[in-house]
């Protein structure tokens, strides 16, 4: 296979072609893989006629599979989930606000992958935001805010029982189950260092982020809004317009992602694995 990757143009993210995910991969192709991964953060590979099998596979390529909490996988499946909305749904948007995928965790998973199985013709782009680009253009002022700090994660502000995805959330499709271990609170750097690259970024958002450790929320919940605004401006930022068959795999290590709608009466379905922490 030839892999010919084509830049985005924006901050982040390359299109793949040239190769078919339908088949086991060879360890150069993975390596080159990887490689285009860490460098360009968000890999699209279109016109890919993947089942799950073939998914889970290409997961396993890249680390072990992460633990996803709160969301039921699909029948059948350890490992798949279903991101979905009926075209009649009328509850929230599902991970509309700027996150990295299950930062309160201990050890955060290293990606994600997402494949589209029906996608509307319209709206539903998903959006990216380069935490290394962020970091480096920083002003200096708000850098010190919080260089050396830890952030305090959480996931009570959508899955525990009183979250926007708990016992009052109704009428939605995605097989979400909320409960009491949300409310869990867990400290990482607002500045870290990727594991693989070893570039300096900014870790996480305000989708997880409750508060600053040793620090009182007058004080802190105004860096963090400050914060919030930097991270997700328009120079950081890629936006995924999804196909049908694509197959998109993310660092969660170096971007925030955040959905849109505007899809109002077209179902959307993808399914979903998530790459554990790189264990080196």
């Amino acid at each position: 296979m030839t892999l010919t990757i084509t830049p985005s143009g924006q901050s982040c993210g390359a299109r793949v072609t040239g190769i078919d995910l339908t088949q086991p991969l060879a360890p150069d192709t993975v390596a080159e893989i990887r490689a285009a991964w860490l460098d360009h953060h968000i890999l699209a590979f279109p016109n890919q006629k993947m089942d799950d099998d073939d998914l889970e596979r290409f997961t396993l390529y890249f680390g072990g599979f992460g633990d996803d909490p709160f969301i039921k996988p699909i029948p059948g499946r350890q490992h798949v989930i279903a991101v979905k909305r009926r075209a009649d749904e009328t509850s929230p948007l599902f991970a509309e606000n700027w996150h990295s995928d299950w930062s309160f965790q201990a050890r955060p998973p290293a990606g994600t992958c997402l494949f589209g199985i029906t996608i509307p013709p319209v709206g539903g782009n998903t959006e990216f935001s380069n935490q290394h680009a962020a970091l480096d253009a920083m002003p200096a002022a708000l850098r010190a805010k919080i260089e050396g700090r830890n952030a305090i994660h959480s996931a009570r502000g959508g899955y525990a029982p009183s979250g926007m995805y708990g016992a009052q959330d109704k009428d939605r499709s995605m097989d979400i189950r909320s409960g009491d271990e949300a409310l869990a609170t867990q400290l990482h750097p607002f500045i870290r260092r990727h594991p693989e690259t070893g570039r300096e970024g900014l870790f996480g958002c305000a989708g997880y982020i409750m508060g600053i450790e040793g620090m009182d929320d007058a004080e802190a919940l105004p860096i963090l809004s400050e914060l919030l605004q930097w991270q997700g401006r328009e120079e950081f930022r890629y936006s995924h317009q999804w196909e049908p068959d694509m197959l998109v795999m993310w660092d969660n290590r170096s971007l925030l992602h955040r959905a849109t709608g505007g899809y109002d009466g077209h179902d959307r379905l993808l399914h979903r694995t998530t790459i554990a922490a790189w264990e080196g």
